[in-house]
């Protein structure tokens, strides 16, 4: 019977060579497929299936998940307003649940020995795809041939070019990049120095802000908290999102240069690009500001940060974080409405909002004629709410005796 892995290839370098290290004597498969899921990056289909096909894939399947990780994984980003630390919008995060679910399911359809990723044992998505794994089948055995050995960046491109595998990747531009729709990962040479400028070589989705274009307004629309229209055309999501990606990049914004604290237990220099991403996230929280209850805006927020922790950790699958999306969900079902954003050098600026379903009440905010606050119950409230105050700073007297 024959040995058959299946792996979760990218077409770059690592996922090239993993391919070719699974066929020799380490590990000796009979079978190698490669599976390339497609979560909406960039890459030339007839390229990756050379290059898998020279490093000694036996097959080369490509997934289409495009659709279904706008409308699951990116839906819910958005309505959670997730950014990791306050800066990442969980690009590789996202993908990775998708990705993995793919391989395994068709690994099991297969009745592979074995799945297999290219994470390294320092990196944050070996977590994201072998906890993935093991949620769609606990019985699946994964290897991580980087974690197996441990090679350099160097040590790859020699073997990729010894083995005559074509890859992108050199000695003179060593990125690591990764992909999808919602925006690119960087990381790798000079960019392993936190005191290095980003160079302009590797960014795709964006210009840069010293060159961009004069100021513009986009307006997007939401229902139930998720995006479906851009400047009045209604859109399905994976496409709009590919559409404001095309305007908001020009102006640099989504550039993302941070270090960030991965879930190993180390500190990273990571470089991002997700112009979208950053512009719906900041229009969704505008309009969740005219919308939600205080003590919704107050509690969802702290549900924010541990639905994104969650996630950037590889815990999709997680029952806390679909405990987090139905509260959320429950939140979302009166964000409806329009968000007006100019786009300006390295900003997105939300310059109007609103709803029908709004509780900003223009009557009760205003100081103009025709306002109609209450003021006469202000005192009473302002009574009341001094009691346990007042009664704290009588009992700190007595006994102070002050």
């Amino acid at each position: 019977m024959s040995r058959i892995a299946v792996v979760a290839f990218s077409g770059g370098l690592d996922t090239s060579c993993i391919v070719s290290w699974l066929k020799e004597d380490w590990y000796g498969f009979d079978e190698v497929v490669a599976v390339l899921v497609d979560v909406g990056q960039e890459f030339d289909l007839e390229e990756s299936i050379a290059r898998g096909t020279a490093a000694g894939a036996d097959d080369v399947v490509l997934l289409d998940r495009k659709a279904a990780f706008a409308e699951e994984q990116c839906a819910r980003a958005i309505k959670a307003n997730a950014l990791y630390e306050g800066k990442y919008p969980l690009v590789s995060a996202l993908s990775r649940p998708v990705i993995a679910q793919a391989v395994a399911e068709l690994a099991v359809e297969l009745g592979a020995e074995a799945v297999v990723h290219g994470c390294t044992g320092k990196g944050n998505d070996q977590l994201r795809f072998e906890l993935s794994f093991k949620a769609v089948d606990p019985g699946l055995r994964v290897i991580a041939p980087l974690r197996d050995r441990i090679w350099t960046r160097d040590e790859e491109i020699e073997y990729a070019l010894a083995k005559g595998i074509p890859v992108q990747a050199t000695r003179a531009a060593p990125f690591s990049i990764d992909e999808n729709l919602f925006g690119r990962a960087i990381e790798a040479g000079v960019l392993e120095d936190p005191w290095a400028a980003p160079p302009e070589e590797p960014y795709a989705l964006t210009g840069s802000p010293a060159a961009a274009p004069g100021p513009s307004e986009v307006t997007i629309g939401f229902e139930a908290g998720v995006p479906v229209s851009l400047d009045g055309e209604e859109l399905p999501l994976v496409e709009l999102v590919a559409k404001l990606n095309a305007l908001a990049g020009p102006y640099g914004i989504g550039r993302i240069d941070m270090i960030e604290n991965r879930a190993v237990g180390i500190k990273s220099r990571e470089v991002y690009e997700a112009p979208a991403a950053i512009v719906l996230i900041a229009a969704h929280s505008a309009l969740e500001d005219v919308v939600l209850t205080k003590d919704e805006a107050r509690i969802k927020r702290g549900l924010e940060q541990r639905w994104t922790e969650l996630v950037y950790e590889g815990l999709w699958f997680a029952p806390a974080r679909e405990a987090i999306d139905a509260f959320v969900d429950k939140t979302q079902e009166l964000v409806e409405g329009e968000v007006r954003v100019e786009l300006r050098p390295n900003a997105a600026v939300v310059t109007g909002r609103r709803s029908p379903h709004m509780l900003y009440a223009e009557q009760l905010a205003s100081y103009g004629t025709g306002e109609t606050f209450p003021h006469a119950a202000a005192e009473g409230f302002i009574r009341i709410a001094a009691l346990e105050l007042e009664l704290a700073a009588a009992r700190q007297r007595a006994t102070t005796g002050v």
